[in-house]
């Protein structure tokens, strides 16, 4: 767990900080007003309602779409083959930078999913993947588009499926 949190603070960009003061700065504000207001017991409650909803939405919200907009990247699954002479899945694809940043690495993960005929099934089935596979690479220029190759395993799966792909670039 600590790895983990170490890690996250190792890789916050400027961007980042600046959110998570924004967010204690508008916190601070709303409890401020709830304290000024307090004899106006509704308008009051209601601030410290608001203020807690941002402290609580705010940071994981804000860092999610924050991030979603500033590395922007595109995923394309070019191939997927499931070998007959070993329990794997080999995925090729593309990764293209389409921000306005160069990424300093990017993982791509492909995700392993059942599929059914039935519609709300597959929206769970999407959400659980029955199998994950990551690789890490490395910078990835303004426009420039990188091929991948991913072998998922033990794949023992004989039923349908689906694989989606996914890239988380920094």
């Amino acid at each position: 767990m600590g790895s983990r949190f170490q890690n996250f603070v190792n890789g916050l960009i400027s961007q980042d900080y600046m959110l998570f003061l924004g967010v204690l700065f508008f916190f601070l504000l709303f409890i401020i007003l709830a304290v000024v207001l307090r004899n106006r017991l509704k308008i009051a409650i209601f601030l410290v309602f608001i203020a807690f909803g941002i402290i609580i939405l705010g940071p994981t919200y804000g860092y999610a779409k924050m991030h979603e907009i500033l590395f922007k990247n595109s995923v394309e699954m070019l191939s997927q083959k499931k070998l007959s002479f070993v329990e794997a899945v080999v995925v090729k694809g593309k990764i293209s930078n389409t921000s306005k940043r160069d990424f300093k690495e990017c993982k791509i993960t492909a995700s392993a999913y059942k599929v059914t005929s039935n519609k709300y099934k597959n929206y769970i089935y999407k959400l659980k993947p029955f199998q994950k596979m990551s690789i890490v690479t490395g910078s990835i220029l303004q426009g420039e588009t990188k091929e991948f190759k991913i072998i998922v395993e033990p794949f023992r799966h004989q039923k349908d499926y689906n694989i989606s792909l996914e890239g988380d670039c920094k």
